[in-house]
C-alpha cells in the first residue's frame, strides 16, 4: 500500500510541475471572443488592470470562486479593472452559455474552443488558473487555484493607483 501512495503521490508532484509550466511576464497578444460574440483584443485594453481567469463549468473550485469575480468586478469595474473569464476547451459551450446566465456573470465570458489562449498564457492545464494584468501589460500574478481575495482586492487598488 505504502509503493502506492508513493506513486501516486510522485505523479500527483510530476502533474503539478506540468501545470506550473512556462511562466510568462506579460500579456499575450489575443483577442477573446465571448459568448455574445463580441471580440476583446487584450491590447485594447491596455491602460487598464485585467484579470483573465480560466475556468470550467464542472470545477467545483471554479464555481466557489465566482461570487469573488463578482465581487471584484462590481468593486472595481468603474474605477478601470476589465475582466475575461475564459472557458477551457473541453467544457461544453452550452454548458458556458448557461453557467454565465445562472450565475448572472457580470463580465465578459469566452470559449477556448482550440486551447490557444490556454497556449498563449503558458500552457494552462488547471482551473481556476487566475492572472492579474498590469496597465502595462505585464503579468503581475498567477493563481493556479482559488485565489486570496483580499490579496487581489490589495493587488487591484496598487494598480489602480499606479
Amino acid at each position: 500500500m505504502k509503493i502506492k501512495n508513493r506513486a501516486f503521490a510522485l505523479l500527483l508532484l510530476m502533474l503539478v510541475l506540468i501545470g506550473c509550466n512556462k511562466t510568462i511576464t506579460s500579456a499575450p497578444n489575443v483577442t477573446f471572443t465571448t459568448i455574445t460574440g463580441e471580440k476583446i483584443a487584450l491590447t485594447d485594453l491596455r491602460g487598464k488592470p485585467v484579470i483573465v481567469t480560466f475556468w470550467a463549468t464542472d470545477c467545483p473550485s471554479c464555481i466557489k470562486e465566482i461570487p469573488d469575480l463578482i465581487d471584484l468586478y462590481a468593486q472595481y469595474h468603474a474605477s478601470g479593472l476589465e475582466m475575461i473569464a475564459v472557458a477551457m476547451y473541453y467544457d461544453p459551450p452550452n454548458h458556458v452559455v448557461d453557467m454565465t446566465k445562472t450565475k448572472q456573470l457580470p463580465y465578459n465570458v469566452a470559449l477556448d474552443l482550440n486551447s490557444e489562449h490556454a497556449q498563449a498564457f503558458g500552457g494552462v492545464m488547471f482551473t481556476p488558473s487566475t492572472f492579474l494584468i498590469a496597465p502595462d501589460g505585464s503579468v503581475v500574478k498567477k493563481e493556479i487555484g482559488l485565489f486570496d481575495l483580499a490579496k487581489m482586492k490589495a493587488n487591484i487598488e496598487s494598480l489602480l493607483k499606479g
